[in-house]
């Protein structure tokens, strides 16, 4: 009986941390900022250090107890494939990476030109 009042208590925290509604509604209203922002930083990041990353899925085969093992056998061994992602460096042209982000920035600018009246209403409906 005490636990799960002691969980409530824990969880208030956390459901107090989720913002006021005022913050919820800019949220909403800058959603597709967001993205834009973290590419933003990556693009920042990327002309900074001078190189790229490039990911890759590479394929190795490890030796894995196979799915069908029954207790109180002997385990059967199966040669299965493991996927593993690995970045490596790769050279950039920072003329092009520098159009990218100044592309980027103008396609913030315009959004946020368009949620800046939404931004308003937000903060007309829920003052602080």
């Amino acid at each position: 009986m005490r636990r799960p009042a002691f969980l409530s208590l824990l969880l208030l925290p956390v459901l107090a941390a989720c913002g006021t509604p005022q913050e919820q509604c800019v949220s909403s209203a800058t959603r597709e900022v967001r993205p834009l922002d973290r590419l933003i930083a990556e693009e920042r990041a990327t002309l900074a250090r001078g190189y790229g990353y490039e990911t890759q899925q590479i394929m190795h085969h490890e030796w894995q107890r196979c799915d069908d093992w029954v207790p109180g056998t002997p385990p059967r061994m199966c040669f299965e494939p493991v996927w593993d992602t690995v970045k490596r460096p790769v050279a950039i042209d920072p003329a092009a990476e520098q159009r990218k982000l100044d592309g980027l920035l103008a396609r913030r600018g315009a959004l946020m030109a368009q949620a800046g009246p939404a931004i308003a209403a937000c903060k007309a409906k829920y003052p602080e």
